[in-house]
Formats: structure tokens, sequence, C-alpha cells
């Protein structure tokens, strides 16, 4: 038939446009991780001929990809499920989620270092005996390295500079189930001031801001783990994703994509 050649030529139409219009992109800022099942919980996974697995429609889909563009450097993980997860991974996703969530709306006094921020990411795994064996964030450069000193937010280290305003990292709690899949649920998020009711020894006080706007799987989430803050903080996410995406996809004319990110960024009650 004809519509394979079709299907092809589209895709190349829209890479050869890309690449006519794409003046900032650099390069990858490092090797992108693409992992089905239990490829997923291989935490650095590479792809090898012996190991390779195709996606399905029974599996978790782990991505976590990143560019250099002139502007900026991104890092950012994705956690899917393209058939229909199963109750044991809907329930690790939301422990994970919740963990992500923690670290992205805590209030903290400034003078922080980010490893005091480490266990705010495990607290809903530790909770079920559940946790993961890496750190949960690295300060990311601009144009620069995608693991940057001299941040981060990892319990491996107390010699982590304190948080400071201005600085960005990233907010990536995890779950590993050997053999079978991983879960990660990674944004890039700007340290910002923030003024909660009282200022103790006028100190101040930071939060993070989400740089990263890519929607977070509602069908991975058992959503009835969520507090009202929890489902508060997704929907405001995702509403910020379909506001400022979404207006950039309808300026481009990405019809599909802009339909997909709707659709995935509907409001949990």
């Amino acid at each position: 038939t004809f519509s394979q050649q079709i299907k092809d030529a589209v895709a190349l139409c829209e890479l050869f446009a890309w690449l006519e219009k794409e003046k900032d992109f650099v390069g990858l800022s490092f090797p992108t991780i693409s992992s089905v099942g239990p490829n997923g919980a291989i935490i650095h996974y590479r792809p090898l001929p012996e190991t390779n697995r195709t996606l399905s429609l029974n599996e978790v889909y782990l991505i976590d990809s990143g560019a250099q563009y002139v502007d900026g450097t991104t890092d950012v993980t994705r956690t899917m499920h393209f058939g229909t997860p199963s109750a044991f991974e809907k329930e690790c996703f939301t422990y994970v989620l919740k963990g992500h969530i923690a670290v992205s709306a805590a209030v903290f006094p400034n003078g922080t270092k980010g490893h005091l921020l480490d266990s705010f990411a495990r607290a809903a795994l530790w909770d079920s005996g559940l946790d993961y064996l890496h750190g949960t964030g690295h300060g990311v450069g601009c144009f620069l390295n995608v693991h940057e000193g001299p941040c981060g937010i990892s319990y491996k280290t107390f010699a982590d500079e304190p948080l400071e305003a201005g600085m960005i990292v990233s907010d990536e709690p995890g779950y590993y189930e050997d053999g079978s899949f991983g879960i990660r649920i990674e944004n890039v998020v700007l340290v910002i001031p923030t003024k909660p009711k009282y200022n103790y020894r006028n100190r101040g006080s930071l939060t993070f801001e989400p740089l990263t706007l890519v929607p977070i799987q509602v069908k991975m989430m058992s959503t009835e783990l969520l507090t009202q803050k929890e489902r508060d903080w997704v929907n405001e996410y995702h509403r910020k994703c379909r506001e400022v995406v979404g207006a950039e996809l309808e300026r481009q004319g990405r019809k599909d994509a802009l339909e997909w990110l709707i659709r995935e960024t509907q409001l949990i009650a």
C-alpha cells in the first residue's frame, strides 16, 4: 500500500521544518534513557541489542531526556502506561508523586541545604516500607552541565551549598521494582523567595517554582491516596501546562499534540 509512504513523508516534513526553524537547539544534555518494563528498574539504563524491549500496552514506560539550547538546559523524566497499569504500579507511582509534590511545594528558611529536603521526597514511600537508592535532585546549569554543583537535594552529601533564590535544581524521586518496572517523576525547578505567615528572625523563606511543564499521567495515579492539597497542586500544575504549552502548540498549529495536552491535563476531582 501507499499509506506507509505518506506516514514517512509527514514525519520527514515535520523533521525538516523543525530543523530549519529551530536555531537554539545544540544537542542532547545527556543520552536519553528510554526504558520499558524491567529495564526501567535500571536507573541509568542504556539500550543494548540483548536487552531491548518493544513498547507495549502491558508495561510501564520511563523516559528521561534533556537538551542543550543556547538559552538553557533541560532534564525531564516522565513515567507512562499506554494500557492499564496494575494497582501496585499505580500505588507506587502515587507515592513517588506525593514525594515530588512535597519537595516542589516545600517552604523552607533561607540558608537551608538541599540535603535537608531529601527526606520530604521519601516520606510517602517510607510509610509503606519502600525507598529509592539515588539522590532526589541535582543542580542544573544554563547551557552548561546538566548535573552541576554546588547545590543539590541528596542524602549522599552534606557538603552542598545552601539553596538560594535563582538556583535551579531537579526534583526527581523514584521507585524501582527489580525485574518489573521503574518509576521516576522529574521536573527542573527554580528556587524563589516566598512569604509565609511569619518571618522568624527575619531569615526569609524560599520555595520552588516548576520550570518543566509536561503533564504527569493521571492514569498512573491512585487519586484516592492524594490529599486535597496534593490534588490542588496537580490541578494547578496541569493548568499551567495547558495555558503556557497549549498556547505555543496552538501558535505552531500542532493540533494532535494540543489535543493530547488538553486530554492529559483534565482536572482531578
